[in-house]
């Protein structure tokens, strides 16, 4: 048992986040989706992490979670964010067993998909209002990936540590190639949580 951090610092989905926590950390562990050095810092590092970013998603979104792995951040976004309509695309098939299974337990079926497959595979097919991404390539990668699945107007919110600035700059050529408005790096969780998360946002123009 995983149990949530008290006080609990969202309003919503702290009994299912905690099942959550618990899915991560017995089956989750068991196929190797996480370490098993990551249950004591499941909430912390993971889940708190994730949560916090729905700050900088707008209501009744529709998100879009590329590489999701194990369903982060596009599960806990989902339980603390129930106005949210998330996409989670995956292409490994024991991640997307796994998501399968948590989204049917958590009940989250009528909001949460699960898509197969690899991100350039889905573009044109959904148009997000926000896309996100934690731990899945670099900046100069991952644009070209998300920006089909965008609206125009959309954002990504990828989630980085402390080389954000240093991926901005390395990534500059392609943020012009896409249409993409100067990038901003948003600290989510001041005050919420005891380390607060980084995160890119690349807004997409409505011309392009």
């Amino acid at each position: 048992m995983s149990d949530a951090p008290t006080p609990f610092p969202f309003a919503h989905g702290a009994a299912d986040l905690d099942r959550y926590a618990d899915w991560l950390c017995g089956v989750g562990v068991e196929r190797g989706l996480l370490g098993p050095r990551e249950r004591a810092r499941i909430w912390e590092r993971h889940i708190l992490n994730c949560a916090v970013v729905g700050s900088a998603i707008s209501a009744d979104s529709v998100v879009v979670d590329v590489g999701s792995g194990a369903g982060l951040p596009g599960i806990v976004l989902a339980l603390v964010r129930p106005d949210l309509s998330v996409h989670l695309v995956e292409p490994m098939a024991r991640r997307t067993e796994f998501l399968d299974e948590v989204v049917a337990d958590l009940d989250l079926g009528r909001r949460v998909t699960v898509h197969r497959a690899r991100a350039e595979e889905l573009a044109g097919t959904i148009k997000a209002d926000v896309v996100t991404a934690r731990a899945v390539v670099g900046l100069d990668r991952l644009v070209p990936l998300c920006v089909p699945l965008m609206k125009k107007g959309g954002a990504i919110l990828a989630i980085k540590g402390a080389r954000a600035a240093t991926e901005i700059d390395s990534a500059r050529k392609v943020l012009g190639q896409f249409g993409l408005v100067p990038p901003e790096i948003l600290t989510c969780g001041v005050g919420v949580v005891a380390t607060p998360t980084t995160v890119i946002r690349l807004s997409r123009t409505t011309s392009h």
